[in-house]
């Protein structure tokens, strides 16, 4: 993500067409597999992003965000504000970006059908990087031009039924990230919300609370 990450060379237009078009559009797929048909039915999505600092901090912000209307709700330490996606000025860019960041965190299958600045590579019979069990592992670049993510990859590891076991962020397609798993996968209205990620030593690093959907 731009800014606010906690934690993707770009591919030729030749290799990247050809790739995706063997993969049969499987970012699709992976948001098919989370319930991306049901979220034009989502009047209000109501959730708080935590994150462990250290062993004794940890940071959370509070959102409620309405997509038909753009409209977002925030409630952290510092502050408490509402705005319009679509009236944005510059004095509300740091809140946007961490809205944008937790978001991503909260529904990154989504953001595969509704971003269209990358491309993507597929590599069948991976390892996992802290299970060591077998996925397809799905590569994810950002272009460097568009979106919240320029220049940024995401490697996901799946599982046969689309959905996400774990992942690896990359800032600026770096050669190496930090893998998280993908877990306490529930279902809210339709659409399937990973709750918990958890770093190579089993460490619960980043988590939602209260969450709803309506």
């Amino acid at each position: 993500m731009k800014t606010s990450h906690l934690f993707l060379a770009l591919l030729c237009a030749a290799c990247s067409t050809a790739t995706q078009e063997a993969g049969d559009n499987l970012p699709e797929k992976v948001a098919s597999a989370y319930g991306f048909d049901r979220f034009d039915e989502i009047d209000e999505i109501h959730y708080t992003w935590n994150v462990r600092v250290d062993s004794v901090t940890v940071r959370s912000r509070s959102w409620v965000w309405k997509p038909s209307s753009g409209e977002v709700q925030y409630a952290g330490p510092d502050t408490t504000l509402h705005y319009f996606l679509s009236d944005k000025d510059s004095s509300l860019h740091d809140i946007d970006s961490r809205f944008v960041n937790d978001k991503y965190w909260l529904l990154f299958p989504f953001q595969l059908a509704w971003d269209t600045g990358y491309d993507y590579e597929i590599s069948e019979g991976d390892k996992a990087p802290i299970s060591g069990a077998p996925a397809t592992k799905l590569t994810i670049v950002y272009n460097k031009e568009d979106g919240y993510t320029p220049g940024d990859a995401y490697d996901l590891y799946l599982d046969d039924k689309h959905q996400i076991k774990e992942w690896v962020f990359r800032r600026g397609n770096g050669p190496s990230g930090r893998a998280m798993t993908w877990e306490n996968v529930e279902v809210y209205q339709g659409i399937k919300i990973a709750r918990d990620h958890r770093d190579d030593q089993g460490n619960l690093v980043l988590w939602f609370s209260d969450v709803e959907v309506r």
